[in-house]
């Protein structure tokens, strides 16, 4: 979960129906053209710099899709400095004469496509890459960036980076992955991943996935490779560096489970790391088998206030804490913990195909959060102890969210992570389970995770599933509810009523003195 996005566009216009953006679909065709006979290059096109995403349009590249990745990272802690070599195999969908990759902050040395040093050029946030031949349609490309960067320059919130007083985390989402490693910053385009993390004797470098191997090097360094098994999103991506202990131990049908924690807090923080067994358990009741090869947190050692400004964040495999946050008791923690742990299924394995699509990472996350805390009668921020009750006053809001900050499932990129993505998101689901039932409700869930399991969906992608399982056409009634400037009737409730909207209350919904605030009810 994030609870603030940087602008890096202008604000996009609300829309009425989601985009949906697969692998296969066409982006924006600004910036292209043909090759240039006189340079030798032959035809070509020049790879739109975008793909066509209503929240953030600048953000990613097209003309190829990511097959993996491959990062190189070493730390020095007297510079603290990081020096990176990220090797990207590419496929080509098109002849290309010029791409780009989404970098920001990166101090780029070298960059070799099919091991040919290319011509570079750096255009805001993009990295223009001409190479020393036209790229066929259809090839395999390895694409090798050599860059450096100072943490400190790109860190948290303006940058992707958590600087720590030995070493840093990262912070990708939503759109500040490329401030880390030069790549195609989108969801819709997932890839494998591999790491490499040199650090001297004293540190350990973690990254998501499994530990594949540790070698030990000359000048007392140590270099850790992890490989993560599913594809997995560029802002979904956790590189740590620290003085860190990894507690292990074993969840459900034997998970392993992994905990990075820092060394001088390990004891205290246990009660909360000895929760996950038990929330892994709930939930795959509910959602399935957990779809990766390990999960954990990582309580990264910083509680300092500008170190990031959200309470957690769902990297795949290792959810991003401060560390104090998780020493409270289990009625403060338990459901937010779920909420992050949801994301596993809603937002890592299924991701969403744009940023319009987020009311279903942050919608079911805060769903289960709040069912997982009203089942243990912890009553919420509103002193409120059932899910009923919740949606009743949600759904009295109703109106002023959709007038403040548009519908569920037509953010901007300012009010991306306010309520009407997270609560108003839930109110969907509820009305969506008292539509069709709880078991068919359930049936939905997890047919839609399993469709799209390891891939990017969109709302219609979500809206299709829920109308082949519930063998009901169901658009017209979703639509209504994601999209429409007027909250529907809730079904089941007729005596519920909607307040007026009231224009003099309408407020930036993730903003409180200019800062950005929590925004999930299982805080």
């Amino acid at each position: 979960m994030r609870y603030r996005s940087r602008v890096t566009a202008p604000v996009a216009a609300l829309i009425g129906t989601a985009t949906a953006l697969t692998a296969g679909s066409p982006a924006f065709a600004a910036g292209r053209g043909h090759g240039d006979e006189t340079t030798g290059r032959g035809h070509g096109d020049e790879g739109a710099e975008t793909l066509g995403d209503p929240v953030f349009p600048t953000l990613g590249n097209d003309g190829y899709r990511v097959l993996s990745y491959d990062l190189d990272l070493a730390y020095d802690p007297t510079t603290r400095l990081v020096d990176g070599t990220a090797t990207l195999e590419l496929r080509t969908t098109e002849a290309l004469t010029r791409f780009s990759l989404d970098a920001l902050g990166l101090d780029i040395r070298t960059v070799r496509v099919q091991g040919r040093r290319a011509d570079v050029e750096q255009a805001g946030e993009k990295l223009r890459i001409t190479p020393a031949r036209t790229l066929p349609a259809r090839a395999r490309v390895t694409v090798c960036v050599e860059y450096s960067v100072d943490p400190s320059r790109a860190a948290a919130p303006t940058g992707g980076w958590v600087v720590t007083p030995d070493g840093f985390a990262v912070c990708g989402q939503p759109n500040l992955a490329h401030t880390v490693f030069p790549c195609n910053d989108h969801p819709s385009d997932k890839a494998d991943f591999t790491f490499r993390i040199t650090v001297p004797d004293g540190l350990r470098g973690v990254a998501n996935g499994q530990l594949v191997c540790t070698e030990r090097l000359d000048g007392a360094r140590t270099a850790f490779g992890y490989r993560s098994r599913s594809p997995m999103a560029t802002e979904l991506v956790q590189i740590t560096v620290g003085d860190y202990v990894v507690k292990e131990r074993r969840g459900p049908h034997g998970l392993p489970l992994r905990d990075v924690v820092p060394t001088a807090r390990a004891a205290a923080l246990e009660p909360a790391l000895a929760l996950t067994p038990g929330l892994v358990d709930w939930l795959e009741q509910r959602l399935g088998a957990y779809p990766f090869e390990t999960y954990g947190l990582l309580p990264c050692n910083s509680d300092a206030p500008n170190a990031f400004d959200f309470t957690g964040l769902e990297t795949q495999t290792l959810t991003l804490y401060k560390p104090n946050f998780l020493l409270q008791a289990e009625s403060k923690i338990g459901s937010h913990m779920m909420h992050e742990l949801v994301h596993s299924w809603f937002g890592n394995s299924v991701s969403p195909a744009t940023w319009a699509d987020l009311w279903l990472n942050e919608g079911h996350a805060d769903f289960y959060g709040l069912l997982y805390r009203y089942e243990r009668g912890w009553p919420d921020s509103l002193g409120l102890t059932t899910m009923e009750a919740r949606m009743k006053d949600t759904y009295a809001r109703g109106d002023q969210w959709r007038h403040d900050s548009g519908p569920v499932a037509a953010p901007n990129a300012v009010d991306l992570f306010d309520d009407q993505r997270y609560l108003g998101g839930v109110l969907v689901l509820y009305a969506l389970r008292e539509f069709i039932g709880e078991d068919t409700f359930h049936a939905v869930e997890r047919a839609f995770l399993a469709r799209y399991r390891d891939s990017s969906a969109t709302t219609e992608d979500y809206i299709a599933v829920a109308s082949k399982v519930s063998r009901q056409d169901l658009s017209g009634f979703l639509r209504d509810w994601l999209y429409g400037t007027a909250t529907p009737r809730m079904p089941g409730h007729p005596d519920w009523t909607v307040t007026p909207v009231n224009p003099s209350l309408t407020v930036p919904q993730n903003r409180t003195d200019g800062h950005y605030r929590d925004n999930s009810a299982t805080l």
